[in-house]
């Protein structure tokens, strides 16, 4: 028993270290600044990113994008009138993992709200439960304002969303035909 419980203080040691290395990675990264241009087989669009409000998820995106993760995958959930959703390398909904390692936490804050077309949030499966997937808005959701973290808008090709939003759907709201992220790519400002 006294080995798992060092083992315990260990690693709550450990993410003590990694939170603060985190937190210093996330602060320079907010500085910087930055958006995100996925080009899809549909069109491109570009995400303005709200570094103030949520920089560990804006850190989240802009590294995966930066990375290359978002290459190839697909949206695997397009709900007509609420939104699509992507960002999972198993294209099932349950996959992905955050540049953190895992899952990482809410930052929720009551100043954003789900009031429209174009809103960019983390898709969870609960509260801090945070990887890769990320879905945008195609009308008001206020239904999910304190359970999803916004984190950005469109800020260009809002066409190419609705679009997207517009695609014929089958089971499990999956698109008949892949619409894929061709690219992600990390912009500086």
């Amino acid at each position: 028993l006294d080995f798992f419980i060092g083992v315990g203080v260990q690693l709550s040691c450990f993410r003590d270290r990694m939170s603060a290395k985190r937190q210093a990675e996330v602060q320079a990264a907010a500085q910087r600044g930055g958006r995100v241009s996925f080009e899809t087989t549909m069109g491109t669009f570009e995400v303005e990113l709200y570094w103030t409000h949520a920089p560990a998820t804006c850190y989240n995106m802009y590294e995966l994008a930066r990375r290359g993760y978002y290459d190839g995958l697909i949206f695997h959930r397009i709900i007509k009138d609420f939104m699509i959703q992507g960002g999972d390398p198993t294209g099932t909904g349950r996959g992905g993992e955050s540049i953190y390692g895992g899952k990482f936490e809410d930052e929720i804050t009551r100043e954003l709200k789900h009031t429209g077309a174009g809103i960019l949030s983390m898709a969870n499966s609960g509260p801090n439960t945070n990887g890769s997937q990320f879905f945008v808005t195609t009308a008001p959701t206020p239904w999910l304002d304190g359970k999803h973290t916004i984190f950005g808008r469109i800020d260009s090709g809002m066409a190419v969303i609705q679009r997207i939003g517009n695609v014929a759907t089958g089971a499990q709201d999956r698109p008949v035909q892949d619409v894929k992220i061709l690219r992600a790519t990390a912009l500086s400002l």
